[in-house]
């Protein structure tokens, strides 16, 4: 896809987007989500509804696709390390928080367990 948008762009400007542009460009979808997620919660009114939450879901996650591949970034094994990096220090902060509650645990009480 981002090959006939390189395309299109070369047609239409006589150039292709640099990895700057593409990177405004998911700064410009992530504020039109932001605004849509606001709506889906009744915070404000914008047209298009669910269709148009999702349609901008899933141009963020294009614009991520895509310049991951401009810089030939593995997004699957960053995803993974970034997870793991992650769940190792929540967990490590748990472990010493004096209210740790286990997910399991989280919110039963008082609920009739």
């Amino acid at each position: 896809m981002r090959y006939l948008y390189d395309q299109l762009n070369l047609c239409e400007r006589g150039r292709v987007w640099t990895n700057e542009e593409f990177a405004l460009g998911f700064v410009g979808d992530v504020g039109d989500l932001a605004k849509l997620v606001m709506a889906e919660e009744g915070a404000r009114d914008v047209p298009g509804g669910r269709a148009a939450l999702e349609h901008e879901l899933a141009d963020c996650l294009w614009s991520v696709l895509v310049l991951a591949d401009r810089y030939d970034i593995d997004l699957g094994l960053a995803f993974h390390r970034t997870m793991t990096e992650l769940e190792t220090a929540i967990n490590a902060r748990l472990a010493t928080h004096p209210h740790n509650a286990r997910p399991d645990e989280a919110g039963t009480e008082g609920h009739g367990s």
